[in-house]
């Protein structure tokens, strides 16, 4: 299995960005894995936010992040990113990375997760 670490979250204003980012430790390659970005807020079950095949050709967005968010992926530096913009308090969560052979939408397929990186949304 992967493993799989999140950098990038933090506290930010309603309105502001930030950029996560997902990597795999050295001896493993990200090119050949699909990576989904999900995310938990407290009370709540864990949804996804995107999900990006391994060439990046598919990507897919939940509708509430849809034209805010953006992921991306290169392979060559062995990370995925995911680019949130226009970022509201509702965003506020655990934001987790994952990994598949497969490309796939559902956070039950997903096998390796990294541990996770708290973005709180807030004035």
């Amino acid at each position: 299995q992967l493993q799989l670490v999140e950098s990038g979250g933090g506290l930010v204003q309603p309105g502001g960005s930030l950029r996560l980012s997902c990597a795999a430790a050295s001896e493993f390659s990200l090119r050949y894995y699909a990576i989904g970005w999900f995310r938990q807020a407290p009370g709540k079950e864990r949804e996804e936010v995107s999900c990006i095949s391994n060439s990046g050709e598919n990507i897919h967005y939940a509708d509430s992040v849809q034209g805010r968010f953006t992921t991306s992926r290169d392979n060559a530096k062995n990370t995925v990113y995911l680019q949130m913009n226009s970022l509201n308090p509702e965003d506020t969560a655990v934001y987790y990375c994952a990994s598949f052979e497969i490309y796939t939408t559902s956070p039950f397929d997903f096998d390796s997760w990294g541990p996770g990186t708290q973005i709180a949304v807030s004035e």
